[in-house]
């Protein structure tokens, strides 16, 4: 089966999260994604890992996590010889990404205005944590932080809580969708104009964009920001909305019909809470009168009472429980793939479905440096060219860092 972007050559100097997890997606849609690292330790992700856990003892999950559907280029970006193929390279490719600091790639010689020159069609993509300008320009660009500036820790947790920042990490996440739509909507322009152009997202304005409806109310009308002290689940949001306590566990309550809900549960007596403003008001009053309702049975029971009555409800999984839900399987959306030195992986797969172009794992995570010499080859540098620079030790093939 083709895929979408198979005609498409990205060059991918990123690392860590948000501009890997958007290469990767590019990947998954058929691009050719080369991952330019450097040489022996190649991406900061790779030395990097949670609960100090390493498959095969050397392998980081959360590196594999980002990195399938890519080629492995090692080589010292800082070589004179290696900028003149990385040059020829990129007047062959149609994207360029990063998420070094703002200033970090133009010191290199490998920024925006060094490339256009080379290709003026090129589309130059950047991930930073706070945008080329400001006072926070400089700062490092890091998700806690982002999240932090942001506000969404002052709406997530309950009114006595500190600060609760998010259980993964959203700001890299959602720059990296934002970096991928840009650079599809450079590419459709560029198919119609010839034109390329730089791509910008940093982790603050993804942020606050994730935040849009929160500021929309905040910034043109009165309201007060308050967290409930209960388990409602939003600030603005009154009762039912939030997470209730069962027997065996925890479900959630989404938008419903009030009476409907509080009926189905056989709480009648809590219609006398009948409008919007009181069910704001009183929200922490109503969520514990449900809750202690709720906390008498199982899950299994409420969700079979609630959902016969078309309310919105859920379970609550933990999340190495996921795994086994069964929606989860029947979307097959955990799927695997062999690596050199992991074995047989489980990953997430894409998250899209496509009728005629549908994504696909063809590519495990690379080792460092694994597709130097294909890469080089592809790109029309020489055998003898390529083992010279092998033996110089500007380029890496497959954990051989050269002489």
């Amino acid at each position: 089966m083709k895929k979408a972007l198979e005609h498409i050559i990205v060059l991918d100097f990123s690392q860590l999260l948000a501009g890997p997890y958007a290469s990767m997606m590019l990947g998954d849609m058929g691009a050719d994604v080369i991952k330019i690292e450097r040489m022996v330790t190649g991406d900061l992700y790779r030395g990097m890992t949670f609960g100090n856990q390493y498959i095969g003892g050397e392998v980081s999950p959360p590196f594999l996590a980002w990195n399938r559907n890519k080629r492995s280029l090692a080589v010292d970006l800082k070589d004179s010889g290696i900028k003149e193929i990385i040059y020829e390279m990129a007047n062959k490719a149609d994207v360029v990404i990063h998420n070094f600091r703002p200033g970090v790639m133009e010191k290199l010689g490998y920024g925006y205005d060094d490339f256009r020159t080379i290709n003026p069609g090129i589309i130059y993509g950047s991930n930073s944590g706070f945008g080329p300008v400001g006072p926070y320009a400089d700062r490092p660009g890091q998700d806690l932080l982002a999240q932090g500036l942001s506000g969404v820790m002052s709406l997530t947790g309950r009114r006595d809580s500190s600060p609760t920042p998010f259980g993964t990490g959203i700001a890299d996440h959602l720059s990296a969708y934002h970096l991928v739509y840009g650079i599809l909507s450079a590419l459709i322009h560029k198919e119609k104009t010839g034109e390329g152009q730089e791509v910008q997202v940093d982790l603050f304005r993804s942020m606050l964009a994730f935040e849009s409806q929160e500021f929309a109310t905040i910034m043109n009308t009165d309201v007060a920001v308050e967290k409930p002290n209960s388990g409602i689940g939003l600030p603005f949001l009154e009762a039912p909305y939030g997470v209730y306590k069962c027997r065996d566990g925890y479900i959630t309550i989404a938008m419903n019909d009030f009476d409907k809900l509080v009926e189905t549960i056989g709480a009648p007596e809590l219609k006398k809470y009948n409008s919007e403003e009181l069910r704001y008001t009183k929200r922490d009053e109503i969520f514990h009168a449900i809750e202690a309702i709720t906390s008498t049975n199982t899950k299994k029971h409420w969700l079979g009472m609630m959902l016969a009555m078309d309310l919105w409800v859920g379970e609550v999984n933990h999340i190495e429980d996921v795994e086994n839900d069964p929606q989860i399987k029947a979307m097959g959306a955990v799927q695997t793939y062999k690596h050199a030195i992991a074995g047989e992986v489980k990953v997430i797969g894409p998250a899209v479905s496509m009728s005629s172009t549908q994504p696909t794992i063809d590519k495990a995570p690379p080792l460092v440096g694994e597709h130097s010499r294909e890469i080089l080859l592809d790109f029309g540098i020489s055998k003898d060219r390529i083992d010279e620079l092998i033996d110089q030790g500007v380029v890496e093939q497959a954990g051989i860092a050269g002489k």
